[in-house]
């Protein structure tokens, strides 16, 4: 359906904003924006990409994120996939600009460990530098050489994203909030859309006219009774009818439109709606489950990490706020990815993961 695509994207934009540390890259001498004090490109070192407080990322730290994410899209897509652009935008451009609210934002959360008092202990630092040792020795001497790092640059990547990880946990540890099985509950539905719309060339939508609206809703109407007839099948109903190419569909509370959402959880298994109007066209459903026990034990526990993302989020913003930032936006313009065959590192991240397991 349509609004679970759309959700879905917007759910992703919202993860995006939620840790862009806001670096602005205008020129200026400073001011002072809600409150925030923003320090523009003035006196930075040559080889400092950009400061946040006490913190300054280098280039070579700033290429292993570069490269590693570089590397782990050409595994997938091959080298090619950096001829994709996109509203002018190229996927390097795209990259760049991920790899660079990434970094900022393990900086921005290694000073907040900082200042509350976070540390790491004995066994992890001893961690670090195990893990850094094994990803420095898996670099060739030219990987070495492009990227410009050393083992403690390395170490020093692992220990911030180590402080990082620890500062988050430090702050959620406390939030264990109750969820009912009614807020997690997910039910699973099939249904028939007769669509009030289509698309142009373009991929525009395009409304249908009144009349043609109504003969989809009249249409709605007969499949609906047919629907409810004894002994028809809904399913070999929904193959011939409807205009969606998934009739089954599994979901919880607040991933649906909410019309849609309230039909589905009012009806008793077994049950088929009324002719339900969403942004998509007319709906007819069908319960086919209204209790799934595992899959509501897993969604709880998504909804938990939700609440946590969202109390740390709210300690962050406000730490982040008071931070000055500068950006050399000269020297992060003239980087680029290392498009040399011979530099295949990708496993700075999972290293981390084989030292630092959850």
């Amino acid at each position: 359906m349509e609004r679970r695509k759309k959700k879905k994207f917007c759910r992703n934009i919202i993860v995006l904003c939620c840790v862009l540390c806001p670096l602005l890259l205008q020129t200026a001498c400073g001011v002072e924006e809600n409150g925030t004090k923003v320090i523009f490109t003035t006196g930075m070192g040559k080889d400092e990409v950009f400061r946040i407080g006490g913190s300054v990322c280098t280039v070579p730290e700033m290429m292993v994120y570069l490269t590693n994410t570089q590397n782990q899209y050409e595994s997938v897509y091959g080298p090619e996939v950096w001829n994709v652009s996109r509203d002018g935008v190229t996927l390097e451009e795209n990259v760049k600009e991920t790899v660079l609210a990434k970094m900022a934002q393990i900086k921005t959360m290694y000073l907040l460990a900082q200042d509350r008092g976070v540390t790491l202990e004995e066994g992890e630092n001893r961690k670090v530098s195990q893990a850094g040792k094994a990803y420095f020795d898996s670099l060739t001497e030219r990987e070495k050489e492009l990227m410009g790092v050393s083992l403690s640059t390395i170490e020093q990547l692992y220990r911030e994203y180590a402080m990082a990880d620890k500062v988050y946990r430090y702050i959620i540890q406390d939030v264990n909030p109750e969820i009912s099985d009614d807020e997690a509950r997910t039910i699973t539905i099939q249904h028939i859309l007769i669509r009030t719309s289509t698309e142009d060339s373009p991929g525009s939508r395009v409304e249908y006219s009144d009349i043609m609206k109504q003969e989809a809703y009249e249409k709605a109407l007969e499949i609906r009774r047919m629907a409810a007839e004894e002994g028809e099948d809904f399913l070999d109903l929904a193959s011939r009818y409807s205009e969606d190419a998934v009739i089954t569909y599994s979901f919880g509370k607040g991933e649906m439109e909410p019309i849609f959402e309230e039909a589905a959880f009012s009806l008793e298994r077994d049950g088929i709606s009324q002719v339900v109007e969403t942004e998509a066209g007319y709906h007819i459903i069908k319960c086919i489950s209204t209790f799934d026990r595992e899959q509501t034990d897993l969604n709880k526990l998504t909804i938990v990490e939700e609440r946590r993302r969202e109390v740390f989020g709210q300690e962050y913003d406000a730490f982040v706020g008071e931070l000055p930032r500068q950006l050399n936006a000269q020297l992060w313009d003239s980087m680029k990815l290392l498009h040399e065959e011979v530099v295949t590192t990708s496993e700075f991240f999972e290293v981390y993961a084989r030292y630092f397991p959850d």
